[in-house]
């Protein structure tokens, strides 16, 4: 298909699971998908102008060495810098109602050292839980003005908040007790972050790093 649409891209996320090392223990049908894919890379007769095959793996050193030269290209994608990392915390974040100012965000970059993408995901989760959290264990809510769940541009002065039981306008109930279309959820906050900062591990450390830049240094090239 890839030939038949061309120009065209076929990309293979965990490529590792597909062309791992071949041994004397694999089946028959694994044999044959990596010798086909060999071919099909590269062998007599391939037809390939104008397709590129691309592959993403995070444990390269496993890919079998017939099928790691058939990339041609071998590029280490290390994990994101302190800019990156703070325009992956917007993307994350989305449409969300939060609190957090530009400073705010530069600084969850800069706390995030050695974070990958996926971990931030995970820290902006953990994060988006905590308006959720707040609203469970909330024994207190008082009115506010707030815009409609039905149409942003219609503002209502009955929508409720939990807020803090000594709160002058606190009216003792549960979450349970509000109606779904009258509850407003706390914003996002940088404390909630930093909270879910704490609670979040990297999933990346040194010596993963260290293999991924041995291999770099036997196998890599430059994009």
């Amino acid at each position: 298909m890839a030939r038949e649409h061309r120009p065209s891209i076929i990309f293979i996320d965990e490529v590792d699971s597909l062309c791992g090392a071949r041994s004397d223990n694999e089946s028959e049908a694994s044999r044959r998908v990596k010798t086909e894919f060999l071919v099909q890379m590269q062998g007599v007769g391939s037809d390939n102008d104008n397709v590129l095959v691309l592959g993403a793996t995070n444990i390269p050193w496993q890919l079998d060495s017939a099928i790691r030269r058939r990339f041609e290209r071998r590029i280490y994608i290390p994990l994101p810098e302190e800019a990156a990392r703070a325009i992956m915390f917007k993307l994350h974040l989305g449409e969300t109602k939060t609190e957090l100012t530009e400073n705010n965000i530069k600084e969850l970059g800069k706390m995030t050292d050695g974070y990958s993408g996926a971990d931030i995901g995970i820290v902006v989760r953990d994060a988006l839980m905590e308006p959720v959290r707040k609203v469970q264990k909330a024994t207190h809510f008082k009115r506010v003005r707030g815009a409609s769940h039905d149409d942003p541009n219609v503002i209502h002065d009955d929508m409720l908040v939990p807020c803090s039981p000594v709160d002058p306008a606190a009216i003792e109930m549960s979450w349970l007790d509000v109606p779904g279309d009258k509850l407003l959820e706390p914003p996002v906050t940088m404390t909630m972050m930093r909270k879910a900062k704490a609670s979040t591990r990297p999933t990346v450390n040194q010596g993963d790093l260290k293999k991924f830049q041995e291999f770099t240094a036997d196998f890599g090239m430059e994009g």
